[in-house]
């Protein structure tokens, strides 16, 4: 009788099941971001704030996952390592295209003129966000707690998000800080 209640005390524990592959549905409702015009002219990028980008951007495990991918995918060809490079720079306030993360998802969702190339079906949604994260992180413009998951003793310079924040200017003005 007792090993007939503990067989069935035990079939009814499960175990946790993580699956940490971002769902179908939710990589293909993407959020329409206004594409601006490249004109060098008066009109400043529209900035297109959502509440998808604080979820990475708040996020150390997503920023150093952008980190990963923004090498793999060779961003760093054209951006470099830290954010300069033959492409336009990433650490700076100077934003072409609008400096928060739903132009960057964008931007590299969609291209641009010019050189930077469209990754569109080439790189999965949730990664585009990631990137999108470790960029932003470049000029400071994340949470400053979402450092990375390593020994401080295992870094040679501090990390990304604990720079100085340099806030996107566009057409003169300046975007808003993020809260810290």
């Amino acid at each position: 009788m007792a090993a007939c209640a503990m067989g069935a005390l035990l079939g009814a524990c499960q175990r946790e099941e993580r699956d940490q592959r971002p769902s179908p549905v939710a990589s293909e409702t993407r959020e329409q971001v206004a594409l601006t015009t490249n004109s060098a002219g008066p009109s400043p990028p529209e900035i297109r704030v959502s509440g998808k980008g604080a979820k990475y951007e708040a996020s150390a495990y997503d920023q150093s996952q952008g980190k990963k991918y923004y090498a793999w995918f060779n961003c760093n060809g054209c951006h470099s390592n830290g954010g300069g490079g033959s492409g336009p720079p990433l650490m700076d306030d100077r934003w072409i295209y609008g400096g928060s993360i739903e132009n960057i998802v964008q931007t590299i969702r969609e291209g641009r003129p010019n050189g930077m190339p469209s990754f569109r079906g080439k790189i999965p949604d949730e990664q585009i966000w990631q990137i999108a994260a470790y960029v932003r992180s470049m000029s400071g413009n994340t949470s400053s707690d979402s450092a990375p998951q390593r020994n401080d003793s295992m870094h040679p310079h501090p990390s990304e998000s604990r720079t100085p924040p340099s806030p996107p200017v566009n057409g003169g003005t300046v975007a808003p800080s993020p809260s810290r």
